[in-house]
C-alpha cells in the first residue's frame, strides 16, 4: 500500500477527545451504577389533607365497586334472558347481558383503581435496591423477607387506615359473589319440576296410539298400553319434557294374581297403571312378559314385577316404579285420581 492510501494520523480521534476533530471522550467505566435518583416526597407524605382526601377516594372506589356487585347480583333478579333494549350507539342488546357485563366491570375496575391510587399516593414509594442472591435463600434471607413484608404492611398505612382496610375488606368479599350468582347460568332452578307430572285428580287416560281416552273394556288382560295425560299434544312445545315425566304404561292383571295390597287399592278392576320411565337411567320400558306379569328395560335389563308394586327382582334400577292411581269417571273413562306419590325416573337418589 502506498503512502498516499495511507490516512494521516491528524485526521483521526485523539483517545482523550477532540472538541476540534468531533473526537468522543471516553470513560473510565461505561458501566458504573449511576445510582438511584434523589427521592422526593410527594405532597400526601408532607401534607395529612392530601392524605386524607387519598383515603377518601380510595375508599370511594371500594364502595363504588361494593354497589356494583350489589348491581350485578340485583341485575339477574330484575332483567328475563329474553329483554331486549336499545343502547346508543350499540344499538339493541339484551338488558341482562348488558347489566350483568357494565356492574362486573365497574366492581373489578374499582378494585383495581383503587389499588393502585392506594399504592401510588399512600404507600411507601422509597425505592430499595437488593442484590442478586441465588434462588435457594438462606434462613436469614427468607427472616429478611418476612421483615420487610412486616414492615411494607406497616408502611402501607392499612393499620392506621381503618376506612381504606374495611372498604377493601368489603370490596374484595363481595367479588366473589358475582361468580356464585353465575353458577345460575348452569341451568334453570329446579324447583319442583322433578317431583311433579302433568298427572292430577280427573285427568283422563289418553291412549298414545289412538289418541283417544280409554275405558275399562279398553284394556284386555295380558295387553300392554302406552297412554299420556288428556291435555298433552305433541304440537306443544314442551312435549317431550313433559312427556320424559308422564308417560304411562297400563297393564290388566287378574285381581286375583295381585300380590301388593296398595297396589291393588290403586288400581280398577285388575288395571294398574305404572310410570313409563325406567327408575335406572330413565330409558322408556316397553317388554312385558304376560304370564309373569314382569315388564323389562331394554337398555341394562332392570325387571320389574308389576304384579308385586313394580318392585325390582333384576338388574340395576335402584327402586320400583312409581304408580298412579287410578279410577273411572260418570262417563266411563279411565282418570287419574292424582299424581304420582313420588318422583318418576331416576332423577332422585334418594327418595324424599
Amino acid at each position: 500500500m502506498s503512502n498516499q492510501e495511507i490516512p494521516e494520523e491528524k485526521h483521526l480521534p485523539s483517545e482523550q477527545g477532540d472538541a476540534h476533530h468531533g473526537g468522543v471522550a471516553v470513560a473510565d467505566d461505561p458501566f458504573a451504577d449511576p445510582g438511584l435518583p434523589v427521592h422526593k416526597p410527594r405532597i400526601q407524605d408532607i401534607d395529612e389533607r392530601a392524605a386524607k382526601r387519598s383515603e377518601r377516594t380510595v375508599a370511594m372506589l371500594f364502595t363504588l365497586s361494593m354497589l356494583a356487585t350489589i348491581g350485578f347480583i340485583a341485575s339477574y333478579v330484575i332483567f328475563p334472558v329474553d329483554k331486549i333494549v336499545y343502547i346508543f350507539p350499540i344499538g339493541k342488546v339484551s338488558a341482562l347481558n348488558f347489566s350483568l357485563g357494565m356492574t362486573l366491570g365497574v366492581a373489578l375496575f374499582c378494585i383495581g383503581a383503587g389499588a393502585v391510587h392506594w399504592a401510588r399516593t399512600l404507600m411507601s414509594d422509597v425505592e430499595v435496591a437488593a442484590e442478586r442472591h441465588e434462588i435457594a435463600a438462606p434462613p436469614e434471607v427468607k427472616a429478611q423477607v418476612l421483615q420487610d413484608f412486616a414492615d411494607g404492611a406497616s408502611e402501607s398505612g392499612i393499620g392506621r387506615r381503618p376506612l381504606i382496610r374495611n372498604t377493601l375488606l368489603g370490596a374484595m368479599a363481595m367479588v366473589p359473589l358475582a361468580g356464585v350468582m353465575l353458577l345460575r347460568d348452569l341451568g334453570p332452578l329446579p324447583e319442583e319440576k322433578l317431583r311433579k307430572t302433568l298427572w292430577a285428580k280427573g285427568k283422563l287416560l289418553i291412549n298414545d296410539n289412538t289418541n283417544e281416552p280409554l275405558r275399562p273394556e279398553d284394556v284386555l288382560v295380558g295387553s300392554l298400553t302406552f297412554a299420556r295425560p288428556e291435555g298433552l299434544e305433541e304440537e306443544q312445545h314442551d312435549f317431550q319434557v313433559q312427556i320424559a315425566k308422564a308417560a304411562l304404561m297400563i297393564v290388566r292383571i287378574q285381581p286375583d294374581d295381585i300380590k301388593d295390597k296398595k297396589e291393588l287399592e290403586w288400581s280398577h278392576d285388575g288395571i294398574v297403571a305404572y310410570s313409563k320411565i325406567c327408575t335406572h337411567v330413565g330409558c322408556p320400558i316397553s317388554l312385558y312378559e304376560q304370564q309373569t306379569h314382569h315388564v323389562l328395560c331394554p337398555c341394562h335389563q332392570s325387571t320389574f314385577d308389576l304384579s308385586d308394586g313394580a318392585r325390582v327382582i333384576f338388574g340395576p334400577a335402584g327402586h320400583a316404579l312409581p304408580q298412579l292411581r287410578i279410577g273411572v269417571n260418570d262417563e266411563g273413562f279411565l282418570e287419574a285420581l292424582g299424581d304420582f306419590e313420588v318422583p318418576v325416573g331416576p332423577a332422585f337418589w334418594e327418595r324424599g
